[in-house]
């Protein structure tokens, strides 16, 4: 996909791939309407872009077993070596608090 790209060609993208997972999962798009409780209309307006719900974009790609797709959105989990510097260690124990010390008592003379 192209960074420039419209939202629609963006649509179209996501749809041709959709469509090219169905075939080479060898389901017919009735196969898929009944998968995913959607209408062939709505799966065809899907693979052509054209626009759907984010529910049935999702829906499709469970129907194709490509759910795991998904996945690939969340960003990858890393530790800064540098931040793991500046954090302090987690406590080991509490500490007692010290009694305030006693007033000095006035000398005699």
């Amino acid at each position: 996909m192209d960074d420039q790209a419209t939202t629609d060609e963006l649509l179209r993208e996501l749809g041709e791939q959709l469509r090219a997972q169905r075939l080479r999962a060898n389901f017919t798009l009735e196969e898929v309407a009944r998968k995913t409780g959607m209408s062939i209309n709505a799966v065809r307006r899907l693979e052509s872009g054209e626009g759907s719900t984010l529910s049935s974009f999702v829906s499709m790609l469970k129907a194709l077993q490509r759910e795991s797709w998904l996945y690939t959105l969340r960003p990858a989990v890393t530790v800064s070596p540098l931040d793991m510097l500046k954090q302090r260690a987690p406590r080991q124990r509490a500490f007692k608090r010290r009694a305030p010390p006693d007033k000095p008592t006035p000398l005699k003379g």
